[in-house]
């Protein structure tokens, strides 16, 4: 599944024709690089390729002023079944994709106690920075902001404090691994 894809038929299907720098200004407000994997600078990229495939089509150029010609793209039918199907298969994927540090832990025998503690507790400060980052979020409410953009956002917040718990899990056994031999 493309959530570049997903994001630009789904953002074309919603609020209707649209140029790339249009649809770079929703990613942002909408936040997705928080709660996904679309990035703003593949947006112009996915427009051309889309474009290709007769999933989305130009319906005009506009200028204004001394700002380069901008091309408004429209979703297609064909577009509108790539977007159930992308949905579709979005809402059947479960993706719970293995953490490198899971490997590092296992990989780290021989590494000093006091330094694996201090990886933890970096990674433990960069956590807890995320957390609050979500949680400030969580407390401002952006244009158009409806009931799915908050349960997103609580996912996140939700996800981050399950791995804010696991590395504290890990540092309170970190005598207990090392008895055992491990790491």
């Amino acid at each position: 599944m493309n959530p570049t894809r997903l994001f630009v038929l789904g953002a074309l299907a919603k609020r209707g024709p649209m140029h790339g720098h249009q649809l770079r200004r929703e990613a942002r407000m909408d936040r997705t690089d928080l709660w996904s994997q679309v990035k703003p600078g593949s947006l112009y990229g996915a427009l051309h390729r889309l474009e290709g495939e007769k999933l989305i089509e130009p319906v005009r150029t506009e200028q204004l002023g001394a700002l380069p010609a901008r091309t408004v793209y429209s979703i297609t039918a064909e577009g509108h079944r790539e977007l159930r199907a992308l949905r579709d298969e979005a809402f059947a994927e479960v993706v719970l994709k293995p953490d490198p540090v899971d490997l590092a832990l296992v990989v780290s025998g021989d590494l000093d106690r006091e330094m694996l503690r201090g990886y933890l507790e970096d990674r433990l400060a960069a956590l807890t920075a995320q957390a609050t980052q979500f949680g400030h979020l969580g407390e401002r409410r952006w244009p158009d902001q409806s009931v799915a953009d908050d349960l997103v956002l609580e996912h996140a917040r939700l996800r981050i404090e399950a791995e804010l718990a696991w590395h504290q899990l890990v540092l309170s056994r970190l005598d207990k691994l090392s008895e055992a031999g491990e790491p």
